[in-house]
């Protein structure tokens, strides 16, 4: 009996040794097709507001490191000027146009035009700082319009989801401010933070913050107005709130996120609002940047040393666990520098958030891929943020729906020496009557409203000074060409745009809808 209870356990022994073999070894093999995932977007951060793009006001290690120990870009592009159609395009692989995502989602009673006599107020109110509305808008019919990412679209998320990855994200949404747009029923698991476009990092009568009114905008007045108490947050559907700041307080859900699924496959996604207005920054970060005299651009300067401390904290929690070896992380913005905040310039870019210009298209951007892309690369050829759909399904040995058209690439082979070309010959870019193009060196904005064509060779003239429309008259038909049968190819707007900005570069004036 005793020789039959020995032998019995030492059966159980070993099959417990076996499943545990077996389960590790498939969880190892698992993360070999299956890498972590962690991507991080700011908003509105500057193409040169890192250190190591070019900022010598302050400092960011840790977001610095990931070109160190990656891939740094040099030439990386959004598909849009301002936040919510750049998101729709990067989460989608596919240009936001071909689904009608074209402007800026919002409703008419957040921009006080919810009646005839907030129009008015509102029009009088913006006018000297170069915000308009158009004519003929029904704003009444425009804010019954459902504004959101249209569930014919496939995320990211919701395609590694299907692949076995755990989805969250933590930050801003700004892809349809309703719930039937929520980042659940878009393929994520989890989501803490916020639908729409923007919000508070902390309480206005908070003694630890460091706020600038910015007068000149008018939603962050809004904003600011009714700012007291707790920031209200949505954690899957249920309203939290925090007294924390909202930087901070990203940065540790991502930390508790990748804690909670350190076992299994995970893909998360980190929006920060962040340096996004409204200008708000803790007194010990807005002490630390002694460089700059300027009030405003001392709070955005300590706002993006916040990021760069979040950052930190989410890239330290995956070197703790162990994971960061097997972890792609992404770093990018949705867009340039808010140049209209006064807190920034974009120089050497011109123009900004908003525009066409270089300054508003063109963002810092980092992939670290351990093993795989080399680690202190510098690559100058032109991407884009659509690229990380597919690069990221390669990476996961995800297959790419047969039925969808994409319009980013898989970057890999391009960034470990496999293939030698350019991932994207020609770029485009349209916010309605204002339009871009870059193909090779050349780039061609167009202006219907005013009746303008620039022409920049952006090797020569990064800073878009020299117009060669004139002398180049055969450039400019190819690229318009070129542009209109790409044209051909999107969606009817699925909302209008309601307002536009103005935007002045020495005698230069240009207006950009939003």
């Amino acid at each position: 009996m005793k020789t039959k209870s020995c032998k019995l356990n030492m059966l159980i022994a070993i099959s417990i040794i076996t499943l545990t073999i077996w389960g590790n070894n498939t969880y190892a093999q698992a993360s070999k097709t299956h890498p972590n995932i962690v991507f991080i977007l700011a908003d509105d951060l500057g193409y040169n507001d890192l250190s190591s793009f070019g900022n010598k006001l302050i400092s960011t290690p840790n977001i610095d490191v990931l070109g160190k120990e990656g891939v740094k870009f040099t030439q990386a592009y959004v598909s849009a000027p301002i936040c919510a159609p750049s998101r729709a395009g990067l989460i989608t692989g596919r240009y936001q146009q071909r689904f009608g995502f074209e402007f800026f989602v919002g409703s008419a009673k957040l921009w006080g035009v919810d009646d005839s006599v907030h129009v008015q107020e509102t029009k009088k109110a913006l006018l000297p700082y170069g915000v308009f509305y158009p004519d003929g808008i029904d704003y009444k019919a425009y804010a019954k319009i459902k504004q959101g990412l249209p569930k014919s679209e496939i995320t990211i998320a919701g395609l590694l989801r299907s692949s076995g990855y755990k989805t969250g994200i933590i930050g801003k949404w700004n892809l349809g401010d309703t719930e039937e747009f929520a980042p659940e029923e878009n393929g994520f698991d989890y989501h803490y933070g916020f639908l729409g476009g923007g919000s508070r990092y902390g309480s206005v009568d908070d003694a630890d913050l460091v706020i600038e009114d910015l007068p000149h905008l008018y939603w962050v007045k809004q904003i600011l107005k009714y700012g007291k108490g707790p920031v209200a947050l949505r954690q899957n559907g249920k309203t939290v709130y925090t007294s924390e700041y909202l930087t901070t307080r990203f940065g540790e859900e991502a930390a508790d996120f990748i804690d909670k699924n350190k076992d299994k496959p995970f893909f998360l996604y980190v929006p920060f609002n962040a340096p996004h207005d409204p200008f708000m920054a803790t007194k010990a970060d807005f002490a630390g940047v002694t460089t700059v005299k300027d009030s405003t651009r001392r709070v955005y300067q300590a706002m993006v040393k916040a990021l760069d401390i979040a950052v930190g904290v989410i890239t330290q929690k995956l070197r703790d666990l162990g994971l960061d070896q097997n972890t792609i992380i992404i770093f990018t913005s949705d867009n340039g520098g808010a140049a209209y905040t006064h807190a920034l310039d974009n120089r050497p870019l011109r123009g900004g958030k908003a525009t066409h210009f270089e300054g508003g298209i063109r963002v810092p951007y980092f992939i670290k891929y351990p093993g795989v892309l080399p680690a202190g690369k510098i690559y100058d050829k032109p991407v884009s943020t659509l690229d990380i759909f597919p690069t990221l399904a390669a990476a996961s040995h995800t297959k790419l729906p047969e039925h969808v058209h994409y319009d980013g690439v898989n970057l890999i082979p391009y960034l470990s020496g496999q293939n030698n070309t350019v991932p994207h010959p020609i770029l485009y870019w349209r916010s309605g009557w204002a339009k871009a193009i870059r193909k090779g060196d050349f780039k061609l904005y167009i202006n219907e409203k005013e009746g303008k064509e620039l022409l920049f060779n952006i090797r020569d003239d990064l800073g878009e000074a020299h117009d060669l429309s004139l002398e180049n008259r055969t450039k400019v038909k190819e690229l318009e060409l070129e542009l209109a049968k790409w044209e051909k190819t999107l969606a009817k707007p699925l909302w209008p745009s309601v307002w536009y900005m103005r935007y002045t570069n020495g005698p230069d004036v240009n207006y950009f809808p939003i």
